[in-house]
């Protein structure tokens, strides 16, 4: 049996959309909902292995996410994409730099950095600043496998719109957000796995999300041993939608923890 330094803990930081649940003037049954699952901040996950803590997207809730889950240390952010959901957290590492004095690595595709440099331009200007900072060491991502503290990360390409975005997959587990579409290719790397994230907005059709009904049908497709859906918009009650899933997928929700396999 693999042992405790042979685990990987996933800790949901937020599962809900890029207006988050509940969404601001709204009144529906699920943004006054009194069921904790469907308060849904924007969608982030924490890895935590060997000791390390590893982010996948800083969104504009992850102060709020960080000192609800207890987190004092922050080694690596990896980032899917540069939508404001995903991104502007990133000045909210500050507290980890000041802790513990030193740099933190991010990484992203060459448009999702250069994204970054653009928003943050006070960060990496290189101006004398008067006051804090982040301080951050940019590594581009092209595609292949690395290696991050003893893990390998694996990028998966998927479609998002007209665009492309970076799922992940690390271990026996991957998390892919904000997806309209998995490429054969990508569907390629997704074999195998104990669990899967998969983008299931709403079950309306979206130009740029996947719906309810086709992220069972890529459930089927990839066949992990357990799916987890996120990127959850208000149109999705916790309850009433997980009565109707099979029992091998879920929803996945604010505080939802999911230990796997570190190795491949």
């Amino acid at each position: 049996m693999p042992s405790a330094t042979d685990r990987l803990r996933i800790l949901v930081l937020g599962s809900g959309t890029s207006v988050g649940v509940p969404t601001i003037g709204c009144e529906c049954a699920v943004c006054r909902s009194e069921d904790p699952r469907d308060r849904r901040l924007r969608p982030s996950v924490l890895l935590a292995y060997h000791g390390r803590n590893v982010l996948i997207d800083a969104t504009p809730d992850f102060r709020q996410q960080a000192l609800r889950a207890g987190l004092r240390r922050l080694d690596a952010v990896l980032f899917t994409h540069a939508h404001a959901d995903h991104i502007m957290g990133l000045d909210d590492v500050r507290p980890f730099n000041f802790r513990q004095k030193a740099a933190i690595p991010i990484y992203g595709s060459p448009q999702t950095l250069e994204t970054i440099r653009r928003v943050f331009d006070y960060v990496f200007a290189g101006c004398e600043a008067e006051s804090s900072i982040p301080r951050l060491e940019t590594h581009v991502l092209d595609g292949g496998s690395f290696d991050l503290f003893g893990l390998e990360v694996t990028p998966v390409p998927l479609k998002h719109g007209r665009g492309w975005v970076y799922g992940f997959r690390f271990g026996a587990a991957a998390y892919l957000t904000d997806h309209s579409e998995i490429p054969e290719s990508s569907a390629a790397l997704l074999r195998g796995l104990d669990v899967l994230f998969l983008d299931a907005l709403r079950r309306r059709p979206h130009p740029t999300h996947t719906t309810l009904e086709r992220a069972l049908e890529y459930v089927e497709q990839l066949a992990p041993r357990r799916a987890f859906l996120t990127h959850i918009c208000h149109d999705l009650p916790h309850a009433e939608t997980e009565q109707a899933l099979p029992p091998h997928v879920r929803l996945a929700y604010d505080g939802l923890e999911i230990t796997v396999e570190a190795g491949a």
